[in-house]
Formats: structure tokens, sequence, C-alpha cells
């Protein structure tokens, strides 16, 4: 299978199952589709009004030498190992205890901004706002020990509604997980989400000696910031958290952390964002698109999509250009590993949601992911008695890209692992039926991803 796609005036041809990608001239770009169907003949009949013979001669000697390399039109031996891995981590997930590295610790069902757009019910979860109990980390911390297995590292973020207001928790918690670390011989990466309200220096300092990475909530231009993120007053919160959040992020050295912010139908320009939060000198960038009801007046929509493309595009090429300026900054949706990547369990199963990555909420409850909690049919069970609904977990399991009957034949599958499993049971109805805008916004960030990379590339060979 291949996907070829156009950029800049540069056309590039992608083998999927090697995962291989090409820069070609024009002539390649069109007579590879015909290479399978026709011969050599008759390719040479169809585009001579267009390219001398020998050009396209050797364009076919060319594509004949990259297949022979097992660089275009690769088999798809991939599949077979690949179903071979899944089934051999479902087995393993089925007759092993639970085995996980990941908890997202709810410290706070409470916040201290309305945003518009809020998964969470504005922070509160749908139920009563309150605070986790430092012990309730604890023992959350002794359950991610305990059921982690032989694995060394894990993670554990701090997540709301807004953590920093139970910041002494957090710090109780890290202490706990620390002493922890010596007596289990584990390795704790924590992560803490916060939307900046509350940033001062003491708790930016413990922060960054803290936590292995941060994530720092803004929307980007103050309009479109203070539009959305908004205080239970109605007061926009740009002002009050800009400066905070690039005194975290130099503290840290512009590594180590980013800022995420969230684009609506409200912004479709969300790439003057982009630049915005990059102009202020932040080096690490992410903004995603909104995933909400289609009633709400900011939502996405389909024929919303032509306009996004334009604006990714467009983002890729400033990108391009900063890069060639000596002024770099890396945009979250436009990072890929040419050389490697994820490994193969990770490439087809996403990010471990309801198997090897759990929410925890104020009471302890589990359940598959942030965006799961405080629905009762997705409870997984509790940090005291541990996972007890099997039968969800194994769904979880079963949760990869050769499941999903979209996924089969999309090109990007390999890249974005089968899309969220969250977004497509609150837009579907079921994690196994992808979110299709959101389908469309993945494979063309892959696009500019892949585009962004073979033009470094390019220049790093010919300097």
């Amino acid at each position: 299978m291949l996907h070829k796609f156009s950029m800049n005036g540069l056309f590039f041809v992608l083998d999927i199952n090697s995962g291989a990608i090409h820069t070609v001239d024009e002539l390649t770009y069109f007579i590879i589709d015909d290479y399978k169907l026709m011969s050599e003949d008759e390719i040479a009949r169809r585009f001579k009004s267009r390219f001398p013979l020998e050009d396209i001669l050797e364009a076919i000697n060319e594509i004949r030498t990259l297949e022979g390399q097992g660089m275009l039109f690769s088999p798809d031996a991939h599949e077979i190992a690949a179903k071979h891995a899944l089934r051999s981590h479902e087995s393993f997930l089925e007759s092993k205890a639970p085995i996980v590295k990941a908890l997202c610790l709810h410290v706070s069902h409470d916040c201290n901004l309305r945003c518009k757009y809020c998964f969470a019910s504005k922070g509160g979860y749908s139920g009563r706002r309150q605070l986790m109990a430092s012990e309730t980390g604890k023992r959350a911390i002794d359950f991610l020990i305990a059921s982690s297995g032989s694995r060394r590292n894990l993670e554990v973020d701090f997540f709301g509604g807004e953590p920093t207001l139970n910041f002494e928790a957090v710090k109780e918690i890290v202490a706990y997980g620390r002493s922890r670390e010596k007596e289990s011989g584990k390795n704790i990466r924590f992560t803490l989400t916060t939307n900046g309200v509350l940033l001062e220096s003491d708790m930016m300092e413990f922060i960054d000696k803290n936590m292995t990475n941060v994530v720092l909530s803004i929307d980007g231009r103050k309009e479109v910031n203070d539009e959305m993120r908004i205080s239970p007053s109605g007061k926009g919160s740009y002002e009050h958290i800009v400066d905070r959040l690039r005194k975290m992020a130099d503290m840290r050295g512009q590594t180590g952390y980013y800022v995420r912010g969230t684009y609506t139908r409200q912004n479709l320009d969300f790439s003057e964002d982009v630049l915005h939060l990059a102009d202020l000198g932040f080096k690490q960038v992410s903004v995603e698109p909104v995933v909400s009801p289609q009633d709400e007046p900011y939502s996405l929509r389909k024929e919303d999509l032509p306009a996004l493309f334009e604006q990714y595009e467009r983002l890729a090429d400033k990108m391009e250009k900063r890069r060639k300026e000596g002024k770099p900054f890396n945009f979250f949706h436009f990072n890929i590993d040419l050389t490697g990547g994820p490994c193969l369990i990770k490439r087809l199963t996403g990010c471990g949601a309801g198997t090897e990555y759990l929410a925890v909420t104020p009471q302890g409850d589990l359940y598959p992911c942030h965006q799961f909690v405080g629905m009762e049919e997705f409870k997984l069970g509790d940090i005291t008695g541990g996972i007890d609904n099997v039968k969800l977990r194994g769904e979880f399991a079963r949760c990869n890209v050769y499941a999903k009957e979209e996924c089969l034949e999309c090109w990007a599958k390999f890249y974005c692992s089968g899309g969220c499993a969250a977004n497509a049971y609150h837009q579907n109805g079921s994690i196994l039926k992808p979110y299709e805008l959101g389908c469309e916004l993945q494979k063309k960030r892959i696009e500019c991803a892949l585009y962004l990379a073979s033009t470094e590339m390019l220049e790093e060979a010919e300097a």
C-alpha cells in the first residue's frame, strides 16, 4: 500500500508497510499509480506527450529498484507480525494480573476556571467538587507499584480540574512516591497539568525540581484564549497567566514542558495561535482540535476541514522557514520519528488506556482514562480491590487498529494507532469506531510531519 501527497511543490510517496518515505519528481509521482497496472510500454504511451521517453523509462527503473529493495510496494508481512504480536499481547493481558505502568491522579475535581469546552463539566466531572486526600494518592502509588510487574519506569500524572488547588497533597504524594522508589527499585516520572492561575515562584520551584514534564494550558492569542478560558465571574485568563507560564517554561530551560491549547470553530485560523505562542518564546507547543457535541456553536464540522488543512500546511511552511532562520520551535503534532518510532504494540494499540494506563478519582476509583471518569459503565475497580471489571478491561485490550474496520485500509494506522478511544466513544458510542473528523485531521498532521522531517533530512544530505 502506498500513500501519495504533495506540499509546497514537493512530491512524496510513503510505502505504508516498510515506512519508507520518498521525495520524488513529478513524473514518478504520476506514473507510480500505473506501475502495477500497466506494462512499461503502456506507461510510456500514456505519458509520452507530457514527458520525454528517456525520463519515463528512468523513472520506471527507479521504481523497480526501490521495489526490489523492499522500499516500495512492500508486502504486508507487517500485518502477520502485528496480529501475532496483538494475540500474544491480549493473551498476556487476559492470563496475567493487570500490568499497569501509568496513573492519571485526579487530585482535584474542582477548578478555578470555567472553560466553555471542558469535557470534565468545568472540572467537577458531573459530580460534587472535591479534592483527593493525600492518603488516597499514596495508596494509588502503592497500587501502581504492586501492579507494575517487572516494569521499572512508571508514570504518574497530576490532573484535574486544576491540581494546584490541592498542591499540598501533590507534594505529599511526590514525597511518598520518592520514598517508595528506593525500596521497590522503581523510577516514577511525575507530570502535572495546570492552567497557571495559582503558579507562584515557590510552586514553580517545586514543579521544576520534581516534575519530569509540565503541561501549561493556554489557547493562544488573548482574544481567543479569553473567549473560552474564563474565570467563574466570566473574566478572561490570559493576562493573569501568560507571564506565569513563560516564567515556568524559562525556568525549565524551554524543555520538559509544553503549552497546550485547544482550537475551536471560533478560531479556524489556529495557526496564528501556534505562532503567537512561539513568538512569546515558547519552544514546545501543542494546539489541538476541540472534541465536543455537534450542537455546540464552537464544535468543528466536516465543512471546516479544507480550512483546517490549509492551516496545518501554513503552519508547516512557517515552521520550516523559522527553522532555516535559526528560530525553531516544536509543534507536538508534527513530531515524527522516521528511523524507528514506537514499538509495534504501541503503534497498534496507542496509549494503553484501560490496560496499562488508568485514571484514579479522588475517591480512588479506577477508569480507563481521564475522559471516561464519572461514567459508571466504565468503572474498572478501585485502588484497594484492584480491577474487577475484567470484561471491560478485555474490551480495551482488544482495541487496536486491526479490530477497527475503518483502520484496516487506512494508510495512517501505524502512525495514529487507531486514534483516541475516548473520542471515538463520545462521538460514535463505541471505542472501536474512530472519530471521523479527528481521523482526517490526524492524517493531515502526519503528512505535514512527514514533509518537515523529509525536507530537513534532504537539507542535511545536501550540506
